[in-house]
């Protein structure tokens, strides 16, 4: 007899800071009659970033942009015995967009309520919850909280070379690559980016159009990031990463698999991290994947907080 297929979830923790003290967000359940973090289940066509701010919006009415990763945890749910997965983040929200939020007690959500990080964990129902809450009030306290984030794309499935006889640059998505670039449009707005710069490349181009539609952004081109100007010594790559970070705004940057593990590379050269397996995995992106660097300042400079990698759906 085979093993259930696991519900894959996301959501975020909402955080505050009220006269200096931190503060974060609890939902009360009506179905489920437990005090709990808001999540949702993973929509088809959805990243996971994607499904975890659209369950904030429905469950709180909060329109957020999601912050350093929280992992995940994995546990049985006792309505039906199967196994679940949950990814955070944490989220912070702002004054505005608390003063949006439009929150009405549902069949759902019958309450929201915002709490110290010492009663939320007495409140929550669930020990993995309450868990989750004891990891935001560290990072936190470690100023690893207020970050930005510089997002790496790669560009969708292209149309093969083989079929392709104009200039390279030119070359478009295929129909699978289209696909790509829409279902990962929503996952890349999620970290709420204030910028968009693409390689010159059509593939590219292509493939952050539904983002910048979506957020109606315009597009910055950069041949810094091309691979047509690709060199093995990617100098390129180093004045634009160091660009990038000077600035310290959240950006979306679309380029191809051979530049871009010099900029990851270069980020974590800049930023005090290491080679570990999420870098790996970040420098190693498949076409349409995306790559997430939540970076703090740190005196003068800037230290790396974490990584996170997403795949297409």
């Amino acid at each position: 007899m085979s093993k259930p297929e696991p519900v894959v979830a996301a959501g975020a923790v909402p955080w505050r800071v009220v006269n200096g003290k931190l503060q974060v967000l609890v939902v009360y359940r009506k179905q489920h009659r437990d005090v709990s973090i808001p999540k949702g289940k993973v929509d088809p066509g959805e990243t996971l970033p994607h499904t975890a701010v659209r369950e904030i919006f429905e469950e709180t009415g909060l329109k957020v942009n999601l912050g350093p990763s929280l992992g995940s945890v994995h546990y049985i749910q006792s309505s039906n015995g199967r196994p679940k997965t949950v990814h955070y983040w944490a989220a912070e929200v702002d004054p505005v967009a608390e003063a949006k939020s439009k929150f009405v007690s549902n069949d759902e959500i019958f309450a929201i309520e915002w709490l110290s990080a010492k009663k939320a964990i007495a409140a929550l129902t669930y020990e993995h919850d309450r868990e989750l809450i004891d990891d935001v009030r560290s990072l936190w306290k470690s100023g690893s909280m207020d970050t930005f984030p510089l997002i790496v794309a790669r560009h969708g499935k292209a149309t093969a070379h083989e079929n392709w006889d104009g200039l390279d640059s030119l070359r478009p998505l295929a129909a699978h690559g289209m696909q790509q670039s829409r279902d990962i449009a929503g996952g890349l707005a999620a970290f709420g980016p204030t910028a968009i710069i693409s390689s010159p490349a059509i593939r590219c181009l292509q493939t952050i159009a539904p983002l910048s539609y979506k957020l109606g952004m315009e597009i910055r081109e950069s041949g810094k990031i091309s691979q047509d100007k690709w060199t093995i010594e990617g100098d390129r790559v180093v004045d634009f990463v160091s660009s990038r970070l000077r600035k310290a705004v959240p950006v979306v940057m679309c380029s191809h698999g051979p530049v871009i593990p010099q900029i990851v590379s270069e980020i974590i050269s800049r930023t005090g991290g290491a080679l570990t397996d999420d870098a790996r995995r970040a420098a190693s992106l498949g076409t349409g994947d995306f790559a997430v660097f939540h970076i703090a300042k740190s005196g003068r400079g800037f230290r790396l907080v974490s990584i996170e990698t997403h795949t297409a759906p």
